[in-house]
């Protein structure tokens, strides 16, 4: 302290008494008590202003009794060290209001929705749909006023655990991702300074991996069969054949518009905003493909959807149409509509085909970003004669008849 000794003691702060003008009683250190003409006594920390070592401040650390004297002394040691370190005590107080101020503002439901909208640039917008109802759905209810600087590993896990009780593994670890690039884009963006978070999925147990329900292509016919005697609306069945035929995923297939198409040549593409990927994705048109798309142009060809939502025509038929419509058919539990990719990707695997080229039909995405590009340049027309087998597959299928391995062994380099 400046002078070397501790001035008060805590029963002359007590007992001190007011006057007609305020005046000050000293502690040393630049520790001061005032005692106003109301009785009032507020603690005062006077100081050099460290940028010019002239300029006295009196900065207030509150007031006696909800702040006893050894209260102040501490105050008086940490407004010391900072001074120390060429920290003006004052901004130093301001700038701890501020990040208070913001903390208090940022909360989870705040910060979630920030996320969501740079999310919502890299996924389609049926995944943004899904991600943002399971976050309102099971996380809003518990954690959405809870200031995200505040949320901790033991309350998150906890909000999680009924979710866990009821058997939802999936939708628990789905979550926990969820709510760590929340966490992870809150610290690059500053608005908080770490993740507590990274490992709360080590606290649930793992889901067991699990397949989508998908038939073998030997029991094709009995799906194209089942199609065609089924009591569905005629749309649904197209869209049906339409995506087995285009080994697309249902909301790609069901959101298709026809301002998609360039029947010129025979292409399909599909922009990287409806993509899982991102990417655009191009699938050439077989005669089987385009006679689908005559027959829906004469229901729907004034709508810019290919398949119409059932009371809009100016909307897009729900990608879950063709999963309802397959459980109403007998499916359930053994096909679901993005299973009619598996049953292409088994068929031309058993075929021959190139598996680069079946990877490509199936816009899973290549990580070697070189190698990715030459297979879009490269793989189209190999694809175009690939996709021609398997549409005639499928229609053979419709007959009856399935010649995987017999029909054409000839394609297996393509």
């Amino acid at each position: 302290m400046a002078r070397g000794k501790e001035l008060l003691t805590a029963k002359q702060v007590e007992h001190a008494k007011p006057k007609e003008k305020e005046f000050n009683l000293a502690d040393g250190g630049g520790l001061y008590l005032r005692i106003k003409p109301n009785g009032n006594k507020v603690w005062l920390f006077n100081y050099y202003r460290p940028h010019d070592k002239k300029r006295r401040a009196n900065l207030k650390i509150g007031s006696f009794p909800e702040v006893t004297l050894s209260s102040a002394r501490s105050k008086r040691v940490e407004f010391a060290a900072l001074l120390a370190d060429n920290i003006d005590p004052q901004h130093d107080k301001r700038r701890k209001l501020i990040e208070s101020k913001r903390d208090s503002e940022a909360t989870f439901e705040t910060i979630s929705k920030q996320w969501l909208e740079i999310k919502k640039n890299s996924v389609t917008p049926a995944y943004a749909e899904d991600i943002e109802r399971s976050i309102k759905n099971h996380l809003f209810p518990t954690l959405k006023k809870y200031p995200l600087a505040e949320l901790t590993a033991p309350l998150v896990i906890d909000t999680l655990k009924p979710l866990e009780a009821k058997g939802s593994l999936e939708t628990v670890r789905r979550l926990c991702q969820r709510i760590n690039e929340i966490m992870v884009w809150a610290t690059n963006t500053g608005v908080i300074h770490h993740n507590p978070l990274s490992g709360i999925a080590k606290a649930f147990e793992a889901p067991k991996a699990k397949n989508q329900p998908a038939l073998k292509p030997s029991e094709l016919p009995e799906l194209m069969q089942t199609i065609n005697r089924a009591s569905i609306k005629f749309q649904t069945k197209c869209v049906i054949e339409f995506q087995l035929h285009t080994m697309t995923r249902p909301s790609e297939a069901a959101g298709a518009k026809w301002a998609e198409f360039d029947f010129d040549n025979s292409l399909w593409v599909i922009p990287a905003s409806r993509m899982k990927m991102r990417n655009d994705h191009v699938i050439p048109l077989t005669p089987q493909t385009l006679s689908i798309l005559a027959n829906m142009r004469k229901i729907n060809g004034s709508s810019n959807f290919v398949f119409t939502g059932d009371r809009d025509n100016s909307k897009p038929m729900n990608e879950q149409t063709a999963n309802m419509a397959l459980k109403r058919m007998g499916f359930k539990n053994r096909l679901v509509a993005h299973g009619l990719r598996s049953i292409a990707s088994t068929a031309l695997n058993e075929q021959g085909f190139d598996p680069d080229v079946i990877e490509a039909a199936l816009a899973h995405r290549d990580k070697d970003s070189v190698r990715a590009a030459y297979n879009r340049a490269d793989y189209l027309e190999r694809r175009k004669i690939m996709m021609c087998w398997w549409s005639d597959f499928i229609e053979s299928a419709a007959q009856g008849s399935v010649a995987i391995g017999i029909k054409t062994r000839n394609l297996k380099a393509v």
